[in-house]
């Protein structure tokens, strides 16, 4: 039989978390972020899930074909723009919109023959300091833009830098008002936190472009979980008990001995490790959910393997689930933010992890 793990897209989920944030956005369009392979989860996996949106966006024109034949026939956007010349013609071909943040691709537009005009999202660093026209050199990059025959509509674009924090967005959209005040074009502001935590302020955005909150992960975890904001999980990662061991006060656990008993201990060890995806800095005490109850991670994750404590569960044994982040088969859940929490990074590195070695299974 094949090594039992096992990943789960929940198609059910996405299209709620796609419908939560046209509901923070009523007004506007929405770009479904399909970007490192729709953050793990696979475009192919995520399009049925994601189908009702207005628009992909995306990074490169290899993502754009494969959502083109999927059967997409609406907008697709490369966020980063064009990376060569004859990038404008797959442009033309997949009928794609581009971002334009640098001269380079002013340049490339200005050079290139085409009978079919360029839809392009002029880009604007307002303090992300990434890419984009600083707002200094802003108007001038449109007006460039708006002389060439080559483009057809230009629309307006900015990111921002703490919409999860403290600092806001305040600045960056007083900033993006006072610079485009008077250009025409539509505008899209806003990313997954922007969304949600300012709906107010952004009220005004043609298109949103939310990303990590499509999957079912919190922008602005710790302040808001998942939950919080109304979000659910499009990502389980589950695995089976393949061994049990029962250990002595004062034994220790895995690699480097790093963990030792204090008291009599039942474990499972569960065929999941690094090599999988899953974080290989976890610690002890990283939550896990075996048989949809809560327990912890004891001693270092393995490359295949990891081990968890059964006190909770005594009745677990061979072949029994545990899941290492997403829903329980009982409906618990298990915030991939909270798991990436304990290994010190963000809910997007695991979704983006997650190991070709690993099943996938698209669910309801």
């Amino acid at each position: 039989m094949p090594r039992p793990i096992l990943a789960t897209i929940h198609a059910a989920a996405l299209q709620h978390n796609l419908a939560r944030n046209r509901q923070a956005a009523p007004d506007a369009r929405v770009w479904a972020v399909v970007k490192a392979n729709a953050y793990g989860h696979g475009i192919e996996r995520v399009f049925e899930g994601l189908r009702s949106a207005d628009g992909f966006a995306l990074l490169d024109l290899e993502e754009a074909q494969r959502v083109r034949e999927l059967g997409w026939r609406g907008p697709i956007l490369l966020l980063e723009g064009v990376f060569e010349p004859r990038d404008l013609e797959w442009c033309s071909r997949l009928d794609l919109w581009h971002t334009v943040h640098c001269d380079d691709q002013i340049d490339m537009l200005a050079a290139c023959k085409t009978h079919v005009g360029h839809r392009v999202f002029l880009k604007m660093n307002s303090g992300m300091n990434r890419l984009g026209f600083t707002p200094a050199r802003y108007r001038s990059a449109w007006a460039r833009l708006n002389a060439l025959p080559q483009v057809d509509e230009i629309s307006l674009m900015t990111h921002f830098s703490d919409a999860d924090g403290g600092q806001g967005i305040a600045a960056q959209m007083a900033c993006f008002a006072e610079v485009t005040r008077d250009l025409p074009g539509e505008r899209s502001l806003s990313n997954s936190a922007a969304s949600l935590r300012h709906a107010d302020s952004v009220s005004a955005c043609d298109w949103i472009r939310p990303g990590i909150s499509l999957y079912g992960s919190s922008p602005d975890h710790p302040e808001h979980l998942a939950a919080e904001w109304g979000l659910q999980p499009a990502m389980t990662l589950a695995a089976k008990i393949i061994a049990v061991q029962d250990i002595a006060a004062g034994a220790s656990v895995g690699y480097g001995s790093k963990f030792v008993a204090e008291a009599p201990l039942r474990l499972g060890v569960v065929a999941c490790g690094y090599a999988d995806g899953y974080p290989r800095v976890c610690p002890t005490g990283t939550p896990v959910l075996v048989a949809g109850v809560r327990s912890r991670l004891v001693g270092r994750v393995s490359m295949d393997m990891v081990t968890v404590d059964l006190t909770p569960v005594p009745e677990a044994d061979m072949g029994t689930e545990v899941t290492l982040w997403g829903r329980a088969a009982n409906g618990v859940v298990l915030g991939i933010d909270e798991v990436a929490q304990a290994a010190g990074t963000l809910g997007y590195e695991l979704m983006c992890a997650l190991a070709q070695r690993v099943p996938v299974q698209v669910a309801g």
